[in-house]
């Protein structure tokens, strides 16, 4: 293939002859004007060129008979790569259905057509173009070749996309937005209105223009809303007005809101305007509103005062009670500066961090703060207490404070004595023990930045049981003031005195430097001396004499922990020894706590390597000498010195972290024996664990021992709790009936364990969940007839029958307390006579019927 003239086109040789002109070329170059004469100007090819018009002209074989550049250009081909191609090879795949069906539609009426069209270019590059496709018949009116001319539309048609775009864009704009769009006339009446309008009204698009609108509003708004426009319109000022719009759901809050176009004239040229759905927002308002008024109504009624600050608009709002409690007359300015004057010196700084807090936007949501002021009219002082939210702005930006204020003075006061009372002994007005130990705190602390050293004494009244018991309990009283009285005067102005409970007093002495321990112990001697006097009462003669043990900072210890430890040592030495002197501690002192923390060190290995283990104590009835039970007895095993008594561990049942532990690995053994036994068809009956004092002071000691027994299937009805007295003494005794509440409650029954030697076990028979009361063996041990013991139990098994109770009698070791106990009809009993404690295994082996003898 050859090339032709500056136009661009090329030629192929061959074509048949009715598709040839006489000089043998392509008829399309007769018609673009043949080659290119210089004197004549560029031909057509040239001018279609520079006018970016492509040209092909191909035989029905696809042969290019003619091109031009522009044409090559368009389609990104040369012509050589034209030849021979078909048209679907350069279309874009999106359009070769339609055109090839357009195409073959044409070609077989030989009518030409037009059509927009994508080619793409072998750099996959897109362009648009319109093309008009002509056919060249030979002389029997057949196609003989196609001429194709394209130019280049994508500019236009990128155009034209953007601009439906835009239409789109403004159409959604306008149908989507929550707002209803509108524009009015100079005069007022609405020309058009968004279909939004249509679709919140339910009403046709032309309701709304004119005045037709006002249809809508609710005729309680209509008048607001009407004269709100009027003046609008008289002065070309934008509107805002609000009102009721009627929806098929019926009335809502809109918020009308329009401005006007003005000319150069100021003139207007039309209004344009949104309204905009509040209804939520209307109806939050007045509900805050509503709340509000409700609050201040309360307010009044309890006798608060409001302290309202807006910090938007910077203002201030104090309620006639507020003014009221400060003295103020009902026209007196909200101004902190009077605030402020009106408040002690010594508590303005409170109100006055409160307020920069405040105005600095860095206070907390919720504050509180109790000050003194002095009323304006009276100069009385007075407490307030006043709570204050912060109120945020959507922004973040403080947008409000409310404050209520309430005197407080006589709950202050009232405060103010419970405080003192919680702090002091009521009977010596001594301060208690916590009181007492937070003054020691303090003074070790001035000791240690000082480098100096004080003395701690704790004295012991050695005949307060005797008083109350054979006096009674006002001379016990009387002994314990006058106690405390001469011991104040006896050790001076320099040393704090406490009573730490019962009998028990302490004082701490701080030493000048150059005082030694002697001068120390000679003060205290001196004091017990003095403390020894007899005094009268009530016609009998009353002892204060105590025992008293001391301790020395740092020496002794180094906190009050140790100080109290050390000085409680020496307390104990003397009273076992030398009642009625002093003790100074000394280091041997300490062998008993050594003792305890050996005791605590076996304990928590024991547990550690899981050899603690229970043994079982039959209970047996009385009635029938049948086993109705057992009682698990702690054991543990010693490697050297094998199953070892609980006593060898006593003082890990009074630690709180020991005393669980060694609980929670007796129950798991129990349960665990309780299994085997069931799961191996045996009857042991109820099976008693003993729950130590410091086993309630965990919360979850119900839900863990429910837990365990629901695991392993066994019914709570299998299981007794021992509780002993101590467990309802003290602080906590609510917590321990609730427990026992959920226990009882649960199916498993409640003993209460040493019955009898305590303090106040009747009251604990009636307030607490008691099942089984047992006979402590102290009164088991001697029961001849007419014995004070035997009195004791006679009375415990007659309270327990009418209380509807089991009795269980402990410690029975001989056949005559066993017929003494059965003769006084009581009901159950454990000890040496019916079987020593043993092991899982020896119980199996006891509830195992015998088998029947070999004939």
């Amino acid at each position: 293939m050859g090339r032709l003239d500056r136009g661009g086109f090329g030629k192929v040789t061959g074509l048949p002859p009715a598709a040839l002109g006489p000089d043998r070329r392509s008829p399309l170059l007769h018609e673009l004007g043949g080659p290119w004469d210089a004197s004549a100007g560029p031909p057509l090819s040239e001018v279609l060129s520079r006018a970016r018009i492509g040209i092909l002209h191909r035989d029905v074989d696809l042969r290019v008979l003619a091109v031009n550049g522009c044409f090559c250009d368009l389609i990104g081909r040369s012509a050589d790569a034209l030849d021979g191609v078909s048209m679907e090879a350069f279309t874009h795949p999106d359009d070769v259905a339609r055109s090839s069906a357009l195409y073959r539609a044409q070609r077989e009426r030989a009518e030409p057509f037009r059509i927009e069209k994508r080619y793409r270019r072998p750099d996959g590059s897109v362009v648009w173009c319109a093309v008009h496709v002509s056919f060249l018949c030979d002389a029997d009116g057949h196609v003989a070749s196609t001429i194709t001319v394209a130019q280049d539309i994508t500019a236009q048609r990128i155009a034209e996309q953007e601009l439906r775009e835009s239409e789109a864009h403004y159409r959604h704009t306008v149908e989507l937005n929550p707002q209803i769009g509108w524009t009015a006339g100079p005069d007022g009446a609405i020309q058009a209105a968004s279909p939004r309008w249509c679709d919140v009204t339910a009403s046709e698009p032309g309701d709304a223009l004119g005045h037709g609108w006002l249809d809508a509003v609710h005729p309680d708004d209509v008048g607001r809303a009407v004269a709100a426009w009027h003046a609008a319109i008289a002065s070309a000022q934008p509107v805002d007005v609000e009102y009721r719009l009627r929806t098929p759901a019926g009335y809502r809050w809109f918020r009308s809101r329009a401005a006007a176009r003005l000319d150069d004239l100021g003139r207007v040229v039309r209004w344009y305007g949104t309204l905009e759905d509040i209804d939520d927002r209307t109806l939050a308002q007045e509900a805050l509103r509503a709340s509000e008024e409700r609050f201040r109504l309360a307010a009044q009624a309890a006798g608060l005062g409001i302290w309202d600050y807006d910090a938007v608009r910077d203002r201030r709002e104090w309620s006639p009670e507020f003014k009221a409690m400060l003295g103020l007359s009902p026209d007196a300015a909200p101004e902190v500066a009077t605030a402020l004057a009106l408040v002690v010196p010594e508590d303005r700084h409170l109100l006055s961090a409160l307020v920069e807090a405040v105005r600095a936007g860095d206070s907390a949501y919720r504050f509180d703060v109790t000050l003194r002021i002095r009323r304006a009219d009276t100069g009385e002082e007075r407490w307030m207490r006043t709570d204050g939210w912060r109120i945020q702005a959507p922004s973040g930006t403080l947008a409000r404070v409310l404050v209520t204020v309430r005197d407080v003075t006589e709950e202050r006061t009232a405060e103010d004595r419970i405080r003192w009372t919680a702090n002091h002994d009521a009977l010596t007005g001594l301060p208690n023990r916590a009181h007492f130990t937070m003054h020691l705190d303090a003074a070790i602390e001035r000791a240690r930045a000082s480098g100096r050293r004080l003395a701690l004494a704790l004295f012991d009244v050695d005949h307060l049981k005797e008083t109350n018991d054979t006096i009674g309990h006002d001379a016990g009283d009387r002994l314990l003031s006058t106690f405390a009285a001469r011991l104040a005067r006896a050790l001076g102005d320099d040393a704090v005195l406490g009573r730490l409970g019962g009998d028990e007093f302490a004082a701490f002495i701080p030493l000048a430097p150059d005082q030694d321990v002697d001068t120390v112990g000679d003060t205290v001697r001196a004091a017990l001396r003095a403390l020894h006097e007899p005094f009268a009462h009530d016609n009998h003669i009353l002892d204060c004499q105590a025992t008293a043990g001391a301790s020395l900072y740092p020496r002794d210890g180094g906190d009050t922990a140790d100080l109290l430890k050390a000085a409680d040592i020496a307390l104990y030495a003397g009273k076992a020894r030398h009642r009625g002197t002093l003790s100074l501690f000394r280091p041997e002192m300490r062998a008993h706590l050594q003792r305890r923390a050996s005791m605590l060190g076996i304990a928590r290995a024991a547990v550690r390597d899981a050899r603690i283990l229970p043994f079982y104590q039959p209970k047996v009835s009385l009635h029938d000498g049948r086993i109705t039970g057992f009682e698990a007895l702690l054991r543990w095993h010693h490697g050297h010195h094998g199953i070892q008594a609980p006593e060898t561990i006593a003082a890990a049942f009074e630690d709180f972290d020991l005393a669980p532990a060694l609980g929670e690995r007796m129950l798991d053994g129990v349960i665990a024996d309780i299994r085997q036994w069931l799961a191996a068809g045996l009857d042991p009956g109820r099976i008693a664990v003993n729950l130590s004092p410091a086993e309630f002071r965990h919360d979850n000691l119900v839900q863990r021992i429910m837990d365990r027994l629901h695991h392993a299937g066994i019914p709570p009805e299998r299981l007794e709790l021992e509780v002993t007295e101590t467990v309802f003494l003290g602080r906590g005794a609510e917590a321990v009936g609730t427990m026992l509440e959920a226990f009882h409650a649960g199916g498993i029954r409640i003993a209460l364990d040493d019955f009898g030697t305590g303090y106040a076990s009747l009251t604990h028979l009636k307030d607490f969940p008691v099942d089984v009361i047992k006979i402590d063996r102290s009164f088991v041990g001697n029961l001849c007839a007419g014995s004070g013991d035997a009195a004791i139990v006679d009375a415990i098994v007659g309270l327990g029958r009418r209380l509807g109770m089991e009795v269980v009698a402990e410690g029975v070791e001989t056949q005559a307390q066993a017929d003494y106990l059965r003769a006084q009809h009581c009901p159950s009993a454990q000890g040496f006579l019916f079987g020593m404690p043993m092991t899982a295994a020896a119980v199996a082996d006891r509830l195992t019927p015998a088998a029947p003898p070999r004939e």
